[in-house]
């Protein structure tokens, strides 16, 4: 391949490198800063510091798993790196019968929550080139998941191979205008009413309240334990609405107090906060990446629950991005009322899985499907066998 002739079958010019260390993925710093730049991506699920970190705590944390990086990054003729797909090869037992498995990065308790491959754009089709004849060496893999997928790599993906696509996932993304003002007037009428709610129900009840901006990396921190707290206190006030502790492991804790910590060293991290009196009594977790603002989790104290602290605390999060010149929130996956009546645009992400031709690989497959399902005889049953990544306390 020539420089400007992208998506070209590969030449000796080309090189695919395969990492299969943690020490060899933290030695790929500049090529993610790089590859980040040029595809302007705005996610911390592709970061550099989210990567390693999860490599950190979620590799081998289960007794029945035995994970091993296989990180391609693809460099053209002029040796610079144009893609890093970061596949976790997992070897697991459902009883006597070894199953492996191939995930893009992020195959975890919902931590996280995109996991989108950094490919340049043109060059999506000889990256699925290049990982599938490093794949084809490999005799022990019964399927592979790919995630995160933009319209431009299903389609390089879809060429070559029999697929079985599964539903799209969708993430929301909402354009900032210049002002508070212009926005909230674009608002549909419930959610400014509901705004205006959350504002005078405070008031007139003689609550004032105070909206802080945690960054600094000591204070980010400090205040993550209240975050966790928060949290929990969310996820547990009303069982009939599923809201899981996505932080209840250890493993998970530990992960988003190093990720916070790295992320915060570069500025990253914004931890919204609410205040009344003396308590911070509801937080959202944001990670701004170029021009965008990442909603992650949240947390609130049910007995605030009437004055919908929650909505002020994204309302002056928005605020907040706005003034300081941001040009989107992205309000994460999944289609909830609490972030389509903000008026956000969809964006789908492709997720389809690829599989051996031949019965044990798609029995073994179904099986697992079945375990990490949560529901039924079958799944308790196999999950006897199967431990979830990240699910020990």
């Amino acid at each position: 391949m020539t420089a400007g002739k992208p998506n070209a079958p590969l030449l000796r010019q080309d090189t695919v490198e395969t990492i299969t260390s943690v020490e060899g993925v933290a030695a790929l710093q500049a090529d993610y800063e790089h590859l980040c730049g040029i595809t302007g991506n705005k996610l911390l699920f592709a970061l550099h510091e989210g990567h390693l970190t999860w490599c950190h705590h979620f590799l081998n944390c289960s007794p029945n798993t035995r994970d091993e990086p296989h990180f391609y990054i693809l460099r053209n003729a002029e040796r610079t790196c144009v893609a890093i797909l970061t596949f976790i090869i997992s070897r697991r037992r459902i009883g006597p019968p070894k199953v492996t498995s191939i995930d893009l990065l992020g195959a975890d308790p919902a931590i996280t929550e995109i996991r989108p491959p950094l490919v340049e754009l043109g060059y999506e089709h000889l990256a699925v080139q290049a990982v599938r004849e490093r794949l084809a060496e490999m005799s022990d893999w019964d399927w592979i998941h790919w995630a995160g997928m933009s319209v431009e790599f299903a389609d390089a993906l879809s060429r070559d191979g029999p697929l079985e696509w599964r539903a799209p996932q969708q993430d929301f993304i909402l354009d900032l205008p210049a002002s508070w003002e212009e926005f909230r007037s674009g608002l549909k009428r419930n959610i400014r009413e509901s705004l205006r709610h959350c504002y005078n129900s405070l008031k007139r009840d003689g609550h004032r309240f105070e909206f802080l901006v945690i960054e600094e990396p000591e204070d980010v921190r400090r205040h993550l334990d209240r975050f966790l707290e928060l949290h929990r206190l969310r996820a547990n006030m009303d069982p009939a609405v599923p809201h899981p502790d996505r932080f209840a492991s250890r493993v998970c804790r530990n992960f988003l107090y190093e990720v916070c910590e790295r992320l915060a060293a570069r500025g990253a991290v914004r931890l919204f906060a609410l205040k009344i009196g003396s308590s911070i009594v509801a937080m959202r977790l944001g990670f701004v990446a170029r021009d965008s603002l990442y909603f992650y989790y949240s947390g609130f104290d049910p007995q605030w629950a009437r004055y919908s602290v929650m909505t002020t605390t994204v309302a002056e999060a928005i605020k907040y991005a706005i003034a300081h010149g941001l040009k989107t929130v992205n309000f994460s996956p999944t289609r909830e009322v609490s972030k389509t009546r903000w008026g956000p645009r969809q964006v789908d992400y492709g997720s389809a899985y690829e599989f051996r031709e031949r019965l044990r690989s798609r029995l073994a497959r179904s099986a697992y499907l079945a375990a990490s399902s949560d529901t039924g005889y079958q799944s308790r049953l196999l999950r006897r066998f199967i431990a979830a990544r990240g699910i020990r306390n």
